[in-house]
């Protein structure tokens, strides 16, 4: 893979060098520029996939700079502005403008760092959408016509010209972000932006000033309700929110206004609340783990996405689709289902839902070398998939503990088996169970799992 590009534009002669020696050491191509004559012209010669912009310059200041690339649609770079004399309001406008982040100076070299990281892989996430569409794939469109989906779909387009919060309900691996995403895509908001928060990921130190963001010495670090306005704000795992976060998102949806960490103005929530879970809220509510005021605020619209059993004549063209997805996607040989084998995964029980149907496709590509896959094969993923089942449900798993505990200990178990598999390897291991690194060394720690 080509190394990621980046374009470094400030005037600071030192801070230019400084910040570029640091991203070439962690790997990354960059150029940079002294002014924004510089910069416009290193846009066409590098075609970055970020650019760290300097708000104040000699020539043309940053924000100027950035409404000209963005009237003039010219960039698909990620751009975070740099300011050491920033203050709210320039942080406010930078981010209306479409700046994915603002970064005081002084830098910090860790701050900048997972600020890049993160731009970068909603840069990513944004192409991947963009070539799918263009290859003929609609990734938000959901897959099937079986009478459940069909009333889903129906349901999602009654909604969709509200901004009353929705709430998606449903077992694990049933892909509730993509009902949300189609949501969002069919919404009058539709050209506004999509953010997506995993509550399980948030830093539990630092959750609150992440999701509003932050004001010190006048200056803003902005938050996930300030990336969404204009748009809408997804969240995941919303049964997970620890009570403070339960008491501020409830008056944030109660006055349709926010107000960062530290900051005394009410922001006017410009933003439509997408929240999903797959536990029973209304047991942690009696289990006063939830608050009943703030679920009753979410649960304005449920929304319930099925199991991918409960509609398993959908299962063909779900599996057609993904064969195309990967071919198109990873570039993976073409193979078929044949029709027994169809018939047999329609009348598999997807304990996984859609999330095992779509690695169970991926597998099959990779693995087979036959054109056809017939149903002794699907059998022979299907029977490992159940041993491994059995071999975990008859070990020494306890199904008398708490479900929080319960799930710890899952937790734990299959972690430490992704990294006695990876040879330690936590790199890798991050990839395969789909969290980010920095979350899931915070994941070990928690769990008390020691790396060696």
């Amino acid at each position: 893979m080509s190394k990621r590009s980046i374009l470094v534009v400030d005037d600071e002669p030192d801070i230019r060098n400084l910040v570029q020696e640091i991203l070439v050491d962690e790997g990354f191509s960059v150029t940079a520029a002294e002014n924004a004559e510089q910069a416009k012209q290193r846009i066409g010669e590098f075609q970055p996939d970020l650019i760290l912009l300097d708000i104040w310059m000699p020539d043309i200041d940053g924000i100027t700079l950035l409404k000209e690339w963005k009237e003039q649609d010219n960039i698909d770079a990620a751009v975070v502005m740099m300011s050491g004399h920033g203050n709210v309001e320039t942080a406010v406008e930078a981010t209306r403008h479409g700046a994915y982040d603002f970064i005081e100076k002084p830098l910090s070299i860790a701050k900048l760092l997972l600020t890049i990281k993160h731009a970068l892989e909603t840069t990513s996430l944004q192409q991947e959408n963009l070539q799918l569409q263009h290859s003929g794939f609609n990734k938000i469109q959901p897959i099937g016509k079986s009478p459940q989906i069909n009333q889903l779909r129906d349901q999602l387009r009654r909604i969709a010209s509200h901004d009353t919060p929705v709430i998606m309900l449903g077992e694990s691996g049933t892909d509730k972000e993509l009902y949300a995403r189609y949501l969002h895509s069919i919404s009058p908001r539709k050209d506004g932006p999509f953010i997506t928060i995993s509550v399980s990921a948030l830093n539990k130190d630092h959750a609150e000033n992440e999701l509003f963001g932050i004001e010190t010495d006048n200056q803003l670090q902005p938050g996930y309700l300030d990336r969404a306005q204009g748009g809408a704000l997804f969240i995941k795992d919303i049964a997970e929110l620890n009570s403070q976060l339960q008491s501020r998102l409830h008056d944030v949806l109660e006055t349709k206004s926010f107000s960062h960490v530290g900051g005394t103005d009410a922001i006017n929530l410009d933003t439509r609340i997408i929240s999903a879970t797959r536990y029973d809220i209304e047991q942690l509510i009696n289990d006063g783990k939830f608050r009943d005021d703030l679920y009753y605020l979410l649960n304005i619209l449920p929304v319930n996405i099925p199991a991918l059993r409960e509609h398993f004549e959908d299962v063909p063209a779900i599996l057609e689709y993904y064969v195309n997805f990967f071919i198109e996607t990873e570039g993976l040989p073409y193979r078929r289902f044949s029709v027994a084998a169809q018939n047999r995964l329609r009348t598999y029980n997807w304990p996984g839902n859609i999330r095992e149907l779509k690695n169970l496709v991926q597998r099959m590509l990779i693995m087979g070398t036959q054109e056809t896959i017939e149903i002794e094969e699907v059998e022979t993923a299907l029977g490992n998939i159940d041993n491994k089942t059995t071999a975990s449900n008859s070990g020494s798993f306890n199904f008398d503990l708490p479900l929080r505990e319960a799930r710890e200990n899952f937790e734990k178990a299959y972690l430490e088996y992704q990294l006695e598999k990876a040879n330690g390897s936590v790199s890798k291991v991050a990839t395969i169970v789909g969290m980010e690194r920095t979350h899931l060394y915070r994941k070990l720690k928690t769990l008390g799992i020691e790396l060696k």
